[in-house]
């Protein structure tokens, strides 16, 4: 078994991602679901937040549940805004809601809900990684 730490990318290459992710989640094309444009919600700041822990060299599980990379963000000492602790309800998005009956249907304003957060997560990066 190696220990060896894969090499994660650049902080950059992360929030590439995860902005890219964020146009997505954005974006209202006709006969797309709005769930999958809330996975992308998950996406982004799921991405956005793994850039700050790669920026200060945290290591992290991997795992698409937000409230788990949150507590890994406070517990190194990187100051995380409680107002954001709502972010991790963006988890659901990560898998259960993307498979048929394993949820009810994402309303506009739950799509809404889920832009506003990946949108804050990346704009309180934005403001740690240069």
């Amino acid at each position: 078994m190696s220990t060896e730490v894969p090499d994660l990318g650049s902080p950059q290459d992360w929030m590439r991602h995860a902005r890219s992710d964020l146009k997505l989640a954005k974006t209202l094309i006709e006969g797309v679901m709005l769930e999958s444009l809330c996975f992308h919600a998950q996406q982004t700041a799921e991405k956005a937040i793994k850039a700050v822990l790669v920026e200060r060299g945290v290591q992290f599980p991997y795992t698409h549940n937000l409230s788990v990379l949150i507590a890994v963000v406070q517990e190194s000492g990187v100051d995380w805004p409680d107002e954001q602790n709502s972010a991790a309800r963006l988890t659901k998005y990560a898998a259960q809601l993307r498979y048929p009956s394993l949820h009810g249907d994402v309303s506009a304003e739950d799509h809404r809900e889920a832009v506003e957060l990946a949108t804050v997560v990346v704009e309180w990066v934005d403001k740690l990684i240069v």
